[in-house]
């Protein structure tokens, strides 16, 4: 694939613009919400990220990644113009058919926005399929916030409901958000009802614990809550062993789990 543009989200911190080089590769390739790829710097590797963009929109392809490691510097180092490797569509998807005539909650921490991106949009663009939306996205700073100009237009539209916070210290003299962890904020000043609502839960695993924790004294049942577990993954194929929590492997049976599933997984998540 081609990298047709960059935007530089957060420190250390990228989205891609791809599109692919072979005209007939574009015009038969498809992928839902949920699901990943790997994309690779020749000569350095490749790195596992979500599909960032919607299935809804398939001009070009998205992924945001942190620079972090000897693979993610090297794609970090490509320009616009550049080639870059892409291997995918893998992983199970998030049913958003099941959650047709349902309340959302998309729950998000930092660099864990981009998985619910594909999916946000993914509904957005069906909209009239689902009732309330609503978005609680926070980071470790007002800086460190992604698609900030994408939070802009969410907080914009009416039939969003747009909650974003920092943490404590990390707010800025013009911030105009919430301040405070994301499960304290969702659950003491958001409190959603659970009544006929999905939440769609995406961060760091002790982010998805404590939330998951929040939601359930504010009523919701495991069977509501849902999330993406893509951290663990590398090769894709269940090969390598690095994902797998006993028998479960997340890039075979996953990323997407719902947290009855999650429940069910040893104690080593």
């Amino acid at each position: 694939m081609t990298i047709a543009k960059v935007i530089q989200e957060a420190p250390g911190i990228k989205t891609f613009h791809l599109k692919f080089q072979d005209d007939k590769v574009r015009e038969s390739f498809s992928f839902k919400a949920g699901q990943f790829a790997e994309y690779s710097a020749f000569g350095a590797g490749e790195s596992t990220f979500c599909i960032a963009s919607s299935p809804t929109r398939m001009d070009h392809i998205e992924c945001c990644f942190r620079q972090v490691g000897k693979v993610t510097t090297a794609l970090a180092n490509l320009t616009e113009g550049d080639t870059i490797g892409f291997r995918g569509p893998y992983g199970n998807v998030f049913p958003i058919e099941e959650w047709e005539g349902k309340n959302l909650i998309f729950i998000g921490g930092g660099i864990a926005l981009p998985p619910l991106r594909s999916v946000i949009w993914n509904v957005l663009d069906l909209r009239d399929k689902y009732k309330d939306i609503s978005i609680v996205y926070g980071a470790k700073t007002v800086e460190d916030l992604v698609y900030k100009r994408e939070i802009a237009q969410w907080e914009e539209r009416p039939d969003v409901n747009m909650v974003k916070t920092v943490d404590p210290g990390g707010e800025t003299d013009d911030w105009d958000g919430h301040v405070g962890f994301v499960p304290h904020v969702l659950e003491n000043d958001f409190a959603p009802s659970p009544d006929n609502t999905v939440a769609i839960v995406c961060g760091p695993p002790i982010m998805i614990k404590f939330t998951f924790e929040a939601l359930e004294r504010l009523g919701f049942e495991q069977s509501q809550m849902i999330t993406t577990l893509e951290n663990r993954m590398k090769c894709g194929l269940g090969k390598c062993g690095r994902c797998n929590i006993g028998s479960t492997y997340v890039c075979i049976d996953g990323p997407v789990f719902r947290a009855e599933e999650l429940a069910a997984l040893p104690q080593e998540f």
